[in-house]
């Protein structure tokens, strides 16, 4: 499936490691579209903001009741820690936490780790890792490609489990999923069994940004995945080749049929990207287009107080998501974030 930095390694002339520090310095990596410098840099000195409720919704087969929003450690977590964002999140509700492999997120696990320990009782924490080899959409796997596969994710949840210092984790996602022979793969699905009965990890999932919807169905079809995060947006599937929205995509309000299948099949939905879209210029992608969902929306909910980017967010949760994975790189984006995701179903009947 290749490395899923190549197309920002064509886009920026510099190396991995700068493109890298690069995204997370302005807080452009993980599971989002970043805001502007100028978000980031919000004055501290505001009134303490007001935080709502949040809401919960059991995900998938895993049972645990999780925060709709889903606080999004990679990119955050890359060069430093953040213990003091990551406990104001879980003070006012979030119990979810997903991170990432070092060979993509650098040191993200082993920042999270101390943070992860302390609340380890009352928080769900997923990492995810690569395969490690290169595989188009199209490809048809066999067995010595899947094996291989197999190998790499399962020595990558063992290198996840040292960075975070931890021996187990409630969910492992193969990473970064495109193509569907691997999803189905018996190799894959022994390796994770494996895994399991040698309690590192309790649930398999599925985190994929191209060919997604073949993937989801695939991941149903197999009854073997507890969760899938997904790259998806109002106007339809996220494509990370292009960097904007599928070609020829189907809105999200007519993919219902598509996610009510994965959440028969026992599959929590986890939304990713949703905004990306959205936002071009810090990412050398084009301009800005803070409008470009508002087709999807009605006149009652263009209306509202929220920001184009809390409005992609708040749609997709009440469009069949159980919650959107959201980078937080600052209590102000923090607290964006959080409010889209606590008042999303509010918005909607």
């Amino acid at each position: 499936m290749g490395d899923p930095m190549t197309a920002f390694e064509r886009t920026f002339p510099t190396t991995r490691r700068r493109v890298l520090q690069l995204l997370a310095l302005l807080g452009l990596g993980g599971s989002e579209a970043a805001r502007t410098a100028a978000a980031l840099a919000a004055p501290s000195n505001q009134a303490d903001p007001v935080w709502p409720e949040m809401t919960y919704r059991i995900l998938g087969r895993t049972g645990f009741d999780g925060s709709r929003l889903v606080f999004g450690c990679g990119a955050a977590l890359m060069l430093w820690g953040k213990d003091d964002l990551l406990d104001e999140a879980f003070d006012h509700g979030v119990n979810v936490f997903d991170v990432g492999t070092s060979h993509y997120y650098r040191n993200a696990e082993a920042n999270l780790a101390a943070f992860a320990k302390k609340h380890r009782d009352r928080i769900f924490l997923i990492s995810k890792g690569l395969v490690g080899i290169d595989v188009e959409p199209t490809d048809v796997l066999n067995s010595a490609q899947c094996k291989t596969a197999a190998r790499n994710w399962a020595g990558a949840l063992d290198a996840s489990l040292t960075d975070l210092e931890t021996d187990h984790v409630d969910a492992y996602y193969v990473m970064a999923v495109n193509n569907t022979s691997l999803t189905r793969s018996e190799e894959m699905r022994e390796a994770f069994l494996t895994a399991k009965k040698a309690g590192k990890v309790d649930h398999w999932g599925v985190s994929t940004h191209q060919n997604a919807q073949a993937v989801l169905d695939a991941a149903a079809d197999t009854g073997e995945y507890s969760l899938a995060q997904i790259a998806i947006t109002p106007a339809g599937w996220y494509d990370w080749s292009s960097k904007g929205v599928l070609a020829g995509s189907k809105s999200m309000a007519a993919l219902q049929p598509v996610l009510a299948k994965a959440r028969e099949a026992g599959i929590g939905l986890i939304g990713m990207k949703a905004a990306r879209h959205l936002t071009g210029r810090w990412l050398g992608f084009g301009p800005d287009r803070p409008t470009a969902f508002d087709d999807h929306y009605d006149t009652e909910f263009l209306a509202t107080p929220l920001s184009p980017f809390q409005r992609s967010y708040a749609y997709v949760l009440a469009h069949g998501l159980d919650a959107v994975n959201a980078d937080s790189q600052s209590p102000e984006h923090l607290h964006e974030n959080f409010v889209a995701a606590a008042t999303a179903q509010s918005y909607f009947a």
